[in-house]
């Protein structure tokens, strides 16, 4: 059987299943899919829904594979990792822990998305419960909590970013600058430090013909060699809270930092000890959901989730606005084909094209109700979005 591992760094190596999305943010971790032939046609009542699901409060996001669709969520003061069949959405596995709810400012639950690697699914608590399963039966493979384990300090809303297989190792934002544990036993192979880390995801980039990750923490960003952990530079993004959330987006030596409370995005270039500043402003604050770049712009989400905020587009060279609007607000979004795919805060369904020159909806639908923070997800003609309550809902847009 072909392996479905997921692969970032070898030239010309894409994942082999390119309408799968195994990871936060899917599987070249841009938010950005490569399927083609799925349809924003929809008729006047919205897209089909083939199935929705109850998976307890949250933010975590859908990662789908191999026919399976994995999500967690919290009730009763347990987290539960589902596993439904991404198709029917029968449920086919489920494992639930004691978790406190943590609502602390909002709703609380887990923020991590499940990571699918191979034959494993890895998920992560806000508390530091660490799982490793079988992606199939759900059988626990391994599990440990490093935030006891390995006495770690952990920020006011717990772990947000999902775990990252590279090689042998699984990569988590654990610490000032990330903690790496053996990815078939969770054995702890190196870690940074024991003060808070940020809440975005590990993410790849590859400079020099090497390979490396950047980690946030509240003070800023650090670039990691990922086998020894060893620091190669790092820049200073203090943010109010320690909320340092959106993911990094890196082209060749320069790496866009985005971040909430008035905070705003910054350009670095991407050097051995402090990267130089190339641009900072504020008009850009992304409080949790990163933005995606599309032919040299950078579409995303301006403001936090307690205020005014703006969908914004800039020069990624420049950082200069291109465009606003409060049509979509504090907005999540992905991309497939040129389009965005955005979710609203309240549940609206959007696509459109991605233009410097404004966005229009050619597409748009009331799909789910509540509050709506956590990023869909596009997998086999199907997306997938959910609320902060827990609602999971699927709907069809292959187009047959």
């Amino acid at each position: 059987m072909i392996s479905r591992a997921i692969c970032f760094f070898a030239v010309g190596c894409f994942p082999l299943v390119a309408d799968d999305w195994p990871i936060y943010r899917g599987p070249n971790h841009d938010g950005i899919s490569k399927e083609t032939g799925w349809t924003s046609k929809w008729p006047a009542s919205g897209p089909k829904r083939l199935w929705s699901a109850k998976v307890g409060i949250g933010f975590s996001s859908i990662s789908v594979a191999d026919g399976r669709a994995y999500t967690m969520g919290n009730a009763k003061d347990q987290d539960t990792v589902y596993c439904f069949e991404a198709v029917s959405g029968k449920k086919l596995w489920s494992h639930s822990y004691n978790a406190d709810l943590g609502r602390l400012y909002y709703n609380g639950g887990p923020s991590v998305t499940p990571t699918v690697d191979g034959n494993r699914v890895y998920t992560l608590s806000r508390f530091g419960d660490l799982f490793c399963f079988d992606a199939a039966s759900g059988k626990i493979v391994w599990q440990r909590n490093i935030t006891k384990e390995e006495k770690l300090r952990q920020g006011d809303w717990g772990y947000s970013g999902s775990p990252f297989p590279y090689g042998k190792l699984l990569l988590l934002n654990a610490g000032p600058a990330g903690l790496a544990v053996d990815k078939m036993t969770g054995k702890t192979i190196w870690k940074s430090g024991e003060a808070e880390p940020g809440y975005s995801t590990p993410y790849p980039y590859k400079s020099g013909g090497r390979e490396y990750f950047i980690f946030s923490s509240g003070e800023g960003f650090a670039g990691v060699e990922p086998m020894s952990g060893k620091r190669i530079w790092f820049f200073g993004w203090p943010t109010r809270y320690g909320v340092n959330a959106a993911d990094p987006i890196v082209v060749g030596d320069q790496v866009f930092v985005s971040s909430g409370y008035s905070k705003g995005a910054g350009m670095f270039r991407l050097k051995p000890g402090e990267p130089e500043e190339l641009w900072k402003d504020r008009k850009f604050r992304t409080q949790l959901n990163t933005a995606v770049l599309i032919d040299g712009y950078l579409y995303g989400p301006d403001g936090d989730s307690n205020s005014k905020a703006y969908f914004k587009c800039l020069d990624w060279k420049t950082g200069k606005l291109q465009w606003e609007t409060q049509e979509l607000g504090f907005a999540s979004v992905i991309a497939s084909q040129g389009k965005l795919i955005v979710l609203s805060p309240k549940g609206d369904l959007m696509v459109g094209p991605a233009s410097p020159k404004g966005f229009k909806a050619i597409a748009k639908a009331k799909v789910i109700g509540g509050k709506c923070w956590t990023v869909p997800t596009l997998a086999n003609g199907r997306i997938y979005v959910r609320n902060a309550a827990g609602d999971l809902v699927c709907i069809d847009v292959s187009g047959k």
